[in-house]
């Protein structure tokens, strides 16, 4: 990383953050929306959309940025002093642009299947999330363990340096179980970026059975990664 310049490093997060919401939430959108050939695909479907579209810019540009992809691992490596401070705005800058540029892209691509889906909750799930149980409590919760086992998770897995592609292969393994296992309530997020650009996305689309942006739970996918990855980087820091 140190042989690459903060530009660079910051192209490299932003199209990686495309990548990982294209390939992602493009995994969403064949499974809800009517019409496509992947509609009513099931979960798995989603969660291997996922969890490949997190391993594909994790080994594309791991060696470049550090492919962090994420605001809230950015913050958590900052807090556990992992990563330098005056870097951290132009890398979640890079994110959520990448995000907004992701998002579009599956809007573009599927434009044709959001005119024929009328459920607004399936049009806004290939955005951003909600809580299934329409509880802030139980989303916030969702979001933190499973960002806290993500990063840590991550951590872990990527510490030894000896073999990365396999690391990164792992880590997607990583995503599509979190997705499998805890996507159940609200989608999930383990990202401030992943849900907050596509829902400023879709706030701005005029799909005329989108509904509406759900704006009052926006905050729990922002503030609940944050905090799950903080704890995990400071619990892996102190104990290795």
């Amino acid at each position: 990383m140190d042989h690459y310049t903060l530009l660079t490093r910051c192209i490299a997060e932003f199209i990686g953050t495309a990548i990982m919401v294209a390939l992602g939430n493009g995994s969403v959108a064949n499974v809800e929306l009517k019409g496509t050939k992947g509609f009513h695909g099931g979960w798995v479907l989603i969660g291997f959309g996922y969890g490949i579209g997190v391993m594909i810019p994790a080994m594309m540009f791991a060696t470049i940025s550090g492919a962090q992809i994420n605001p809230a691992m950015t913050l958590a490596l900052a807090f556990t002093n992992q990563f330098p401070w005056h870097e951290v705005l132009p890398y979640i800058v890079a994110q959520l642009l990448g995000a907004t540029v992701g998002q579009i892209a599956v809007v573009l691509t599927y434009k044709p299947y959001y005119d024929k889906t009328t459920n607004c909750e399936c049009v806004l799930g290939t955005f951003a999330t909600i809580d299934s149980a329409r509880s802030y409590l139980n989303g916030f919760i969702n979001e933190l363990i499973g960002t806290f086992l993500l990063v840590l998770g991550a951590l872990a897995m990527t510490a030894d340096k000896l073999d990365p592609r396999a690391d990164f292969i792992a880590l997607g393994f990583l995503v599509m179980c979190l997705v499998i296992s805890f996507g159940g309530p609200t989608g999930p997020a383990l990202n401030p970026a992943r849900d907050i650009m596509p829902r400023i996305v879709h706030a701005f689309c005029p799909f005329k059975n989108k509904g509406g942006s759900h704006w009052k739970y926006s905050w729990v996918p922002i503030v609940a990664p944050i905090i799950g990855a903080t704890l995990a980087a400071i619990l892996y820091k102190a104990i290795y």
